[in-house]
């Protein structure tokens, strides 16, 4: 099972993502729920990477792991929300269609 762990800020701004786990939902090397997951995080990981205004920080130190965490200025503010919105959108839909391999939680601080 991957677990998801995501908290947002009071104004809904994305302030980190951890991920643990494997879904086992297929063969390794050939697992869609796991593809997806580490497609959505990644990308955004990398998406945030080197983005004016904000600062992210992540890894994944070994295969089922992974995690991030950001700190942003006024100036990275609305690229945080867009990409934060479609991140977690995104994980949310893996875990409604695969819910027996996937969950998510919110934490909204």
């Amino acid at each position: 099972m991957i677990a998801i762990d995501v908290a947002v800020d009071e104004a809904g701004l994305l302030r980190s993502c951890a991920v643990t786990g494997h879904a086992k939902a297929g063969p390794k090397g050939g697992d869609i729920v796991c593809a997806a997951v580490s497609v959505l995080v990644r990308t955004a990981l990398k998406t945030l990477s080197g983005r004016e205004g904000i600062m992210v920080r992540g890894d994944a130190p070994e295969r089922g792991v992974f995690w991030m965490e950001m700190d942003y200025t006024q100036e990275g503010r609305d690229f945080l929300f867009a990409v934060g919105a479609f991140l977690t959108e995104g994980l949310e839909s893996v875990s409604i269609e695969y819910p027996d391999y996937c969950t998510i939680h919110i934490r909204r601080n």
